[in-house]
């Protein structure tokens, strides 16, 4: 899969991810780590990749624009916070999520629950 790790998160979650088998970047690597939501945003939708943040304005950003893309997983702050720890937990709920990401979702992954809105959101 996919993926653009946010600024909100560590980079070792973008090597964690990479080590277990997926393409994921984090904004830093293109220089992004100062950049507004929308340009994030649309960097993800532009390479077809999942954006992965804890930081909940993107809900928002989609809701708004009623966009179908490009999925987004929001890490609750209920998570642990460790980079390392937040990285397993995250592989970990990924594979059964892929579906969902690929049809154009809204995920949000917290410590007991996942919870699955699909794109656009009206």
């Amino acid at each position: 899969m996919k993926l653009l790790i946010d600024a909100a998160l560590s980079p070792v979650i973008a090597r964690a991810l990479t080590a277990a088998g997926h393409d994921a970047i984090h904004v830093r690597e293109y220089g992004l780590a100062t950049a507004d939501d929308e340009t994030i945003l649309e960097r993800a939708r532009t390479e077809g990749r999942v954006l992965v943040s804890a930081d909940t304005d993107f809900g928002t950003l989609l809701s708004r624009t009623s966009s179908a893309r490009p999925s987004v997983v929001l890490l609750r702050r209920s998570t642990n916070r460790r980079p390392e720890e937040q990285a397993r937990f995250l592989i970990a709920q990924l594979a059964p999520l892929v579906p969902v990401l690929e049809a154009g979702s809204l995920v949000v992954i917290e410590e007991t629950r996942v919870r699955v809105r699909r794109l656009p959101i009206a």
